[in-house]
């Protein structure tokens, strides 16, 4: 790993990749031409999922995504070109949406129909819109072969670059959702994973917002750990995982725990053949935000620890309210050689882009 010399300089000098970017419906109801029967008519009677978790102290979203005609924020493309694409001069963003059928816990063959449904729509919508968009298949992991056949539907886009999993309750590792991933590594599509609104604390439900925040890290960290024990990269060898808007920092903490724990324990997990954090290394990417802001010379710090400069996705978060500008989000310390693999080629050579 070499970090070169540092010079001064915006994002602006280098290519932008944008690894996770909510696109989102004004209504439930411009899914609703893309449903077939009985769910259609289900779906048009809908009145909310009957649940709500939090509300949020300072609103979800960025104040200037909030519009005067009510909006749903980053449902309107004018807007999200302006605000995101445009202004920070984007070669792509990665679409990841804001609706999880993946995480319901009831229902599963409607979680699948609102899952095809989201996707046709952010088709249409979004990826014919503009050819700086990219694209995720949404599942519904809830019923495994239905999840294996959407995917099989729609890899072949040309713009679709991953299979979006996100993470709730469900131990993705287990053999049982495997056929996922041999299906994403098939169509050779990176398995992307997002915090999802289930996520939770040991404890269960955390009775606050700013509680829930600050653990979604837990989540990601478990994650990893349930993926690389249960054998899902030798078993698919080229599985690419990223992980979205769980931070990085933990990540270094948690290569050394891994394989602390390995070289003591590996008689019961005999399938995992290499060192955990050599998984980390070469099948793991993390996307940038939410950056806890540490200073530049610890964040420098903590790339060196990972032992890699290629692991780090940029990401914006966009709309959301902790939305993290590539014009401030880097230190302006950090050379241009690793700024360059951040903003750009690291995303451009891990989905392979051309």
């Amino acid at each position: 790993m070499n970090l070169g010399s540092s010079t001064e300089g915006k994002h602006t000098t280098f290519p932008l990749i944008d690894t996770d970017v909510h696109e989102r419906f004004a209504s439930i109801e411009q899914l609703l031409p893309y449903m077939k029967e009985p769910f259609r008519s289900y779906m048009s009677n809908w009145t909310g999922w009957g649940e709500l978790k939090y509300t949020h102290p300072i609103g979800g979203s960025r104040l200037d995504a909030l519009l005067p005609n009510g909006a749903v924020p980053g449902s309107d493309y004018d807007v999200l070109r302006e605000q995101l694409l445009d202004r920070y001069d984007m070669k792509y963003a990665m679409l990841t949406g804001l609706f999880y059928p993946a995480t319901m816990e009831a229902q599963f063959e409607l979680a699948a129909a609102l899952a095809s449904a989201y996707n046709d729509w952010m088709i249409e919508h979004w990826l014919e819109r503009d050819e700086r968009f990219l694209g995720s298949i949404h599942v519904a992991p809830q019923m495994v072969e239905t999840a294996v056949r959407e995917i099989e539907r729609l890899a072949d886009h040309p713009r679709i670059v991953q299979v979006l999993l996100p993470i709730g309750t469900a131990p993705y590792g287990d053999p049982h959702y495997h056929p996922i991933f041999e299906a994403a590594e098939r169509h050779n599509l990176v398995v992307a994973m997002h915090q999802g609104n289930s996520v939770q604390s040991p404890f269960g439900t955390p009775r606050y917002y700013i509680e829930w925040h600050i653990v979604l890290s837990q989540a990601f960290m478990s994650m990893a750990v349930n993926l690389i024990m249960n054998g899902v990269f030798d078993k698919y060898p080229r599985t690419r995982i990223a992980m979205l808007e769980g931070g990085f920092s933990w990540v270094p903490s948690l290569m050394w725990r891994m394989d602390q724990n390995y070289k003591s324990l590996r008689m019961e997990v005999p399938w995992v053949k290499r060192m955990p954090s050599d998984y980390i290394k070469t099948h793991f990417r993390f996307a940038t935000q939410p950056i806890e802001d540490p200073s530049p010379a610890d964040m420098l710090k903590m790339v060196e620890l990972m032992g890699s400069d290629e692991l780090l996705l940029f990401s914006t978060d966009y709309p959301h309210w902790d939305f993290d500008s590539p014009e401030r989000s880097l230190p302006t310390s950090f050379p241009d050689s690793l700024k360059r693999k951040i903003f750009y080629e690291n995303a451009r050579d891990f989905y392979q882009l051309t």
